[in-house]
């Protein structure tokens, strides 16, 4: 690799160095597939992005395809899944500085650098020299020659010696080991620990699961397709659990290509969010059963289940959504449909009582699908849950509110975290003395669902999200 000479530069007023001119004899090689994965990269980190959603832009907008296009969304989903891994290992090789003071850019393209030495075929010379041409296009010359160090550095060991030397000795703590192991932070791995009862094989299959990338996951409108239909066109398998189901292949293309889905008689939905809008429409009610709610509708998923199940069963669903460009959203999803959406906050929605059937599909840390969105276990904060428990309870207080005595509130959360699932429930009914029914009845067919009364779905056991279900049903009585 070519050397340059190099003077001492200026520092402007932010603090980091001024860029030098490049010499003609080498300019910078850049490839559209690193350039797209460390410009996504960094917006998840700027801008708080969700890389799901901004590299399939990136890709269209610069007309990425085939195999620049597999390389740029290996590199973009790897390097956010294995972050903090990647973050332990760089600081290992760090000589005269914490991770902390490093530039935040070279830090993304140094990620981006260790995840092809540690977890691809890439050669090591095309790994490193990919990266040190992106941090002198994006940062200057000037530091090339630290980021060349740093990756020659982490070159010297495997992954899995460098996990030998800083993993944290699991018959002391295994958390912080398996943590490390499958790249979560130690407060996610130990919430799993939590609502597993166990610190040892199956916290290690859970974290490992939650760390592997997703099959995609497919939803035959009910009334309009059939799962086996669905498969034969795409290609997938009929999915085991959900009666309107199908499961693709990790890496089988855009499934947005699929004729069924651009017709909206299918969309992409995790089979574990399938079984929980089907299982709002399975727990029975003596009397009326017309009016159906989804009180947190936005963006539509589980609203287009409602609607088309509600279609069948000669119901109406009103979809409550707070933010209006999210409701547009389900609005546009639920055409076609008995379906009336509403834009206004779940816990003052300000609707007539009386309704037969409630969902509450409430906000939550997305802690079960981080998995499909590798970056949000690195935004996501311990703290973070206190609010969005104090948010789940008054929406159930409302949903409860809402409800006709006798009827039935449905709480779905995409989350294994115990304050946001038993915890805010259990808390919830006691205080309004609503019944909470055994779940596990309206999932037929799953597996391993344990004691209940409630259902927490696992993508190690169950191939879905972490998705959490629980039923109350209000009393007939209130006194």
């Amino acid at each position: 690799m070519n050397e340059h000479r190099e003077r001492r530069p200026s520092r402007p007023g932010n603090g980091r160095p001024a860029p030098r001119k490049e010499s003609p004899s080498r300019p910078p090689e850049i490839d559209p597939a690193r350039q797209a994965a460390f410009d996504v990269l960094r917006a998840v980190r700027e801008k708080d992005a969700y890389a799901n959603l901004a590299l399939p832009e990136v890709l269209r907008s610069r007309r990425i395809s085939g195999r620049d296009a597999a390389l740029a969304t290996e590199l973009t989903y790897g390097t956010s899944r294995a972050q903090g891994l990647l973050d332990a290992i760089i600081e290992a090789c760090l000589v005269d500085r914490k991770l902390s003071k490093v530039d935040a850019l070279v830090l993304d393209a140094l990620r981006l650098g260790a995840y092809q030495l540690l977890r691809t075929r890439i050669p090591q010379h095309a790994a490193v020299t990919s990266t040190v041409d992106l941090v002198r296009n994006e940062v200057g010359t000037y530091i090339t020659g630290f980021v060349n160090a740093v990756l020659r550095s982490i070159s010297e060991k495997d992954e899995a010696a460098w996990m030998e030397q800083l993993t944290p000795d699991v018959a002391l703590d295994p958390i912080g080991a398996y943590a490390l192991q499958t790249a979560h932070p130690r407060w996610v791995a130990r919430s799993f620990a939590e609502a597993l009862g166990d610190k040892g094989a199956e916290l290690l299959a859970a974290l490992e699961a939650d760390d592997t990338r997703p099959e995609v996951h497919l939803v035959a409108r009910p009334g309009e397709l059939t799962a086996d239909e669905l498969a034969a066109i795409t290609g997938g398998e009929v999915a085991p659990y959900s009666p309107y189901g199908v499961r693709l292949p990790a890496g089988a293309g855009d499934p947005g290509d699929a004729e069924p889905i651009r017709q909206r008689i299918a969309a992409v939905q995790d089979e574990g969010s399938q079984l929980c809008a089907i299982a709002v429409t399975k727990v029975p009610v003596t009397g009326s059963d017309e009016r159906w709610l989804d009180l947190c509708a936005g963006p539509g998923g589980k609203a287009v289940m409602l609607g088309a199940l509600a279609a069948i069963a000669g119901a109406r669903v009103d979809a409550v959504e707070k933010a209006p460009h999210r409701a547009k959203l389900v609005e546009k999803a639920t055409i076609g449909l008995p379906v009336t959406v509403h834009v206004a906050d779940g816990r003052e929605a300000e609707l007539e009582p009386g309704y037969d059937r409630v969902l509450v599909d409430a906000p939550c840390s997305g802690l079960g699908a981080l998995r499909r969105r590798p970056e949000a276990r690195w935004r996501r904060q311990p703290s973070d849950v206190a609010e969005l428990t104090k948010l789940q309870g008054q929406l159930i207080v409302a949903a409860l509110d809402l409800v006709r005595p006798g009827g039935i509130v449905t709480y779905v959360v995409c989350s294994p975290h115990l304050a946001e699932t038993e915890g805010v429930v259990g808390e919830t009914a006691r205080r309004a003395k609503a019944e909470v029914l055994d779940a596990r009845e309206y999932f037929p067919g799953v597996p391993q669902l344990g004691d209940g009364p409630y259902v927490q779905l696992w993508p190690h056991r169950h191939g879905t999200d972490a998705m959490f279900c629980a039923v109350l049903r209000k009393p007939e009585s209130q006194e």
